[in-house]
């Protein structure tokens, strides 16, 4: 056997025990067989890829609005603005001038959620370690607070999200054909006569709501004027407007997928990321628990609503309530959008990655731990008096599952759907130098950011 020869078998050999090495995930158990039989039956393609996300930067295959094309530079500097204290231009008391941002609500550190039964944006001060510090400014009125009447959902896996928030009002097309009457006039739900997508509806939206403004001093007199160039270079007179602020937004937020998670991980081959009771939760999720009948796809969730008789945020001790009216409606969930009375009380599907970095679940946060909510799935009892019974959705029904199927579904939500590295996804900096995300006095000793 000759020089070349040898080489040749030493270099496979070594290629191969590399393999073995690094990919020990390959060795695949009876269980895992049984879990890929299990994703194939949910599944809408007949393969377990349906459940799998693209790479955050695989902007192809990231659902996108036409209008709004994801891009590298558009991305990045969405991902600045998103996070930017410095778009805090226009609060009802100046104390709060350039203090909170749409991270606020929405922080890495707890999962793109508030860590808070309640958000506060502006009015708020503080943020804790994880958003769970966040409190109500004592300077601030209440009635100037802002406020949600409902929880603040995660911004995570919106991409898999055509109409947006508790109630999907937002975005002109899917859910939303044929309730152009309810976009009324001089209210958010206007926007959507934009024709934009949901995530973008939303974005637009949300700057008026949240009273952030297009800040035209930061374009003058940091590097965000370059980054804009950049990411808009058909804006030709570089007058750059509160929308194409929240279309940066929105195309950063597009890109914020759990693709590190472990379930992440075991659909891509790695079958020693998930553990024994992780996979047998898995495949109760899949099967025997009926989870994906209604979050599908790979951000298991859906744009679906359900009545499932869960407490509203008013509910809820510390939180507040400031506009009766608007808070009703929020408790009707789709009908009070629609206006149509057989939507009143349902909510829609949530996302199911990194649930566990805010203590809060379902609209009204009444629920503080994951096990806890899929027990309530599991008996089917409505705990909110206020929901007619002739409003329960046919598929909130008892589940059967026994204490240890229960925990093993549980585990299988808290950890395999958690992706520990989403502060990725956050800013070193900000060109304005502010800290971030919130931008006050207590939130600077909170974050050690001076």
């Amino acid at each position: 056997m000759n020089t070349l020869v040898l080489a040749n078998l030493s270099a496979l050999i070594f290629f191969l025990m590399s393999c073995v090495l690094d990919y020990p995930e390959a060795i695949e158990t009876s269980l895992d067989i049984a879990l890929m039989d299990a994703l194939k039956r949910a599944s809408e393609t007949g393969k377990i890829d349906f459940f799998k996300f693209p790479e955050s930067d695989d902007f192809e295959n990231i659902p996108q609005d036409a209008r709004n094309k994801l891009t590298t530079a558009k991305v990045a500097l969405g991902k600045l603005l998103f996070h930017e204290t410095g778009l805090a231009v226009n609060p009802m008391l100046t104390v709060s001038a350039g203090t909170y941002s749409c991270a606020s609500c929405h922080a890495a550190k707890a999962g793109f959620q508030a860590c808070k039964a309640q958000g506060v944006g502006e009015g708020g001060a503080g943020f804790g370690m994880r958003g769970e510090g966040r409190l109500l400014n004592n300077q601030y009125p209440l009635e100037s607070v802002d406020v949600q009447p409902i929880r603040s959902p995660s911004v995570l896996h919106v991409a898999y999200q055509q109409n947006m928030l508790w109630n999907g009002q937002f975005g002109a097309n899917g859910v939303n054909e044929g309730t152009y009457n309810q976009w009324t006039e001089d209210t958010p739900k206007e926007v959507n006569r934009l024709g934009y997508e949901g995530v973008e509806s939303q974005a637009i939206a949300g700057m008026e709501v949240h009273r952030l403004e297009a800040n035209q001093n930061l374009l003058k007199h940091t590097e965000y004027n370059t980054l804009f160039k950049q990411a808009f270079p058909e804006i030709d007179n570089k007058q750059y407007t509160t929308e194409h602020f929240a279309l940066a937004i929105a195309a950063y937020e597009r890109t914020l997928l759990a693709t590190e998670a472990p379930f992440q991980q075991w659909l891509g081959g790695n079958y020693e990321a998930l553990s024994e009771n992780e996979k047998r939760g898995a495949l109760l999720f899949f099967s025997k628990a009926k989870c994906s009948t209604c979050h599908t796809g790979p951000a298991l969730n859906s744009m679906q609503f359900y009545a499932l008789g869960m407490k509203d945020l008013d509910d809820q001790a510390g939180t507040l309530i400031k506009d009766e009216k608007e808070n009703q409606t929020a408790n009707l969930g789709r009908g009070g959008f629609t206006k149509n009375e057989a939507d009143n009380y349902a909510f829609k599907v949530p996302q199911l990655y990194n649930l566990k970095d805010s203590p809060f679940f379902g609209h009204g946060g009444s629920f503080k731990s994951i096990k806890q909510l899929v027990e309530y799935k599991n008996n089917a009892v409505k705990e909110n008096e206020q929901v007619p019974d002739r409003y329960l959705s046919p598929a909130f029904e008892p589940l059967g599952l026994n204490d240890t199927e229960i925990e093993q579904l549980s585990q299988f939500i808290e950890h395999a759907l958690y992706d520990d590295n989403l502060l990725r996804y956050q800013p070193a900096e900000l060109p304005s130098g502010n800290c971030f995300p919130n931008n006050d006095a207590v939130s600077k000793i909170d974050l050690d950011c001076w």
